[in-house]
């Protein structure tokens, strides 16, 4: 019997013996299955992160693998700056509100920034429990277990995944370590390939908005455009909203800069605004002629108010040993901080795009002397040559004249003098306006005689045209206006007056003023311009006068005929 029961244990101790070992064996099969898993899973990872080229895409494709690859509840990838804080912190499991709710993003303190100097990855079931777990914010998740491994990059450390709340409460397994330091191998090669993707990118639009601008600028572009074209380019490529060019006096020393091109730099910062060098970051970049790159800027001016950004970019301007400006691009306050690369390069465009816009300036210089010293050419052959034959030919219709014995030749000879001596004077004034190299001056005289002419047409109506003082100071707004008044005034001569003549003056001083007189029937019942009796067309002359601040008077003219003036002083 006793002999029973001991066979019939130990079949009972064997079975048991066998249990466990399948169990054993079940387990280690399962233990397997699940590192093949996670094998394959960290092969997708690794496939899907060298996918991508663009580099914010690369870094959230690292940080949602690594999350999945792991079963955290909350992660995080955090970029170090040049001053060894986070730079840049992206985040995942917390939706917007929260996020909001928590704050600014951290700034790599603590337990955080311990992983930059780091040489092995920092494993914790309890993070609270560490002795730089600090620095949680009032509203931050309840976090216990925690996974911190260093992504290297160019044989630096680049940043940090920070994993966090494995499911279930459990802790972080040296298994999971292994996986995360692989993917994060994996990931410094991906980042190598998006910087290097990138840069290539950048320089490609960098020599394209080069080439653009050196054709602009040779084509004869204003120095004004070409600096608002490098400003736009310069923002464009930067990738910010706000872009400033603030410029020295012509001499380069002072102690003020001048906005030359402001782009939506906010109210307090516009053309023409002055910005003191003394004790600001543009004015260090100014004397310094070095680059600089800041997270936070304040830009002072003279008038009191600062202008205040986010991270920017501060570049001199110079060319041919020169420094003549600053050109500032900067993001919205809490943008994302540029690196030494973004630097780099800005100063890369800069310095291209500076020295293509001083050669711009020297041949535009070199072109206006040509035409200068052709417009002297031309003056001197007027001069010398048309306006003595036109002498000469006076004096033989003056002398032909004497000897003319029928009135009607007499007369016709002598009107006939009148216009010879009148295009003299016309010569004159545009020989002076050459030397001068006024070319406004000589478009609005042109403009003005063109205007009469083209009212006169075939009427039996001669205008003499005569201008004085500088035509060149006067805007494209005061010029419409004035063309407006010569084709009202010699119009109204040509329908109402029935003169035979009329003198047309335009001068030029403190006031533009347009004295329009003629020969003509002076009619007392002209309604006087300006008066509540004023309509039609001295009614409009009236009203531009007195928009202008100035006054338009009709009177009778010395003699027979009508004399109108209409005056406004210049803006």
């Amino acid at each position: 019997m006793t002999h029973e029961r001991d066979q019939q244990a130990a079949r009972q101790l064997a079975g048991l013996e066998l249990h466990e070992l399948l169990t054993g064996v079940r387990q280690r099969i399962s233990r397997a299955i699940d590192a093949q898993e996670q094998l394959d899973d960290l092969l997708e990872a690794m496939l899907a992160v060298s996918s991508e080229l663009d580099i914010d895409a690369t870094l959230r494709q690292i940080m949602h693998s690594a999350v999945t690859l792991v079963n955290a509840r909350y992660g995080a990838l955090g970029v170090r700056g040049g001053d060894g804080t986070l730079s840049r912190f992206i985040h995942y499991g917390l939706d917007d509100h929260a996020a909001r709710v928590i704050g600014a993003p951290p700034k790599g303190h603590g337990l955080l920034g311990e992983l930059f100097t780091a040489t092995k990855p920092v494993r914790l079931d309890d993070v609270t429990t560490h002795p730089t777990g600090y620095g949680f914010p009032a509203n931050h998740p309840r976090m216990r277990s925690f996974l911190g491994v260093p992504i290297r990059s160019g044989g630096a450390v680049f940043g940090n995944l920070y994993l966090a709340e494995k499911a279930a409460g459990a802790p972080f397994t040296q298994d999971d370590e292994a996986i995360v330091e692989a993917l994060a191998a994996a990931a410094g090669v991906a980042i190598d390939n998006a910087r290097l993707y990138e840069s290539v990118r950048q320089n490609q639009h960098r020599l394209a908005a080069t080439s653009e601008i050196s054709t602009q600028l040779l084509g004869g572009t204003e120095p004004h455009e070409a600096l608002t074209l490098i400003t736009r380019k310069a923002a464009e490529l930067a990738g910010t909203p706000h872009a400033v060019v603030a410029v020295a006096g012509e001499s380069g020393r002072g102690e003020s800069l001048t906005v030359d091109v402001a782009v939506d730099a906010g109210p307090d910062i516009a053309a023409g605004t002055v910005l003191p060098i003394e004790g600001s970051v543009c004015g260090q970049v100014y004397q310094a002629n070095v680059g600089r790159r800041v997270d936070e800027l304040a830009v002072p001016t003279e008038a009191g108010p600062v202008a205040r950004f986010g991270p920017a970019l501060l570049v001199p301007l110079r060319a041919l040993d020169t420094t003549f400006g600053v050109l500032v691009t900067a993001r919205g306050r809490g943008g994302t901080p540029f690196t030494d690369e973004n630097l780099r390069l800005a100063e890369s465009f800069t310095d291209q795009t500076a020295l293509a816009y001083q050669l711009g300036r020297t041949h535009a210089r070199t072109r206006e002397l040509d035409v200068l010293a052709d417009r002297d050419r031309i003056a001197r052959d007027l001069h010398d040559h048309i306006i003595q034959r036109l002498f000469a030919t006076g004096l033989a219709l003056e002398r032909t004249g004497v000897m003319a014995r029928v009135p009607e030749v007499r007369e016709r000879i002598a009107a006939a003098l009148d216009s010879l001596q009148d295009i003299v004077t016309e010569m004159r004034d545009t020989i002076s306006d050459l030397h001068r190299g006024r070319v406004g001056a000589t478009k609005l005289r042109s403009r003005l005689q063109d205007a009469a002419a083209d009212v006169v047409g075939d009427a039996v109506l001669r205008v003499t045209v005569r201008m004085a003082g500088p035509l060149d100071v006067v805007d494209d707004e005061l010029a419409d206006a004035a063309e407006a008044v010569v084709r009202e005034a010699v119009g109204n001569v040509v329908a109402h007056a029935g003169a035979g003549r009329a003198m047309l003056t335009v001068s030029v001083a403190d006031d533009l003023t347009i004295d329009v007189t003629d020969d003509g029937v002076w009619r007392p019942d002209t309604p006087l311009a300006g008066t509540p009796h004023g309509s039609g067309g001295l009614a409009d002359l009236a009203l531009r006068a007195e928009r202008g601040g100035g006054s338009l008077r009709v009177t009778p003219a010395k003699g027979t005929g009508t004399k109108l003036v209409w005056s406004v002083p210049l803006p």
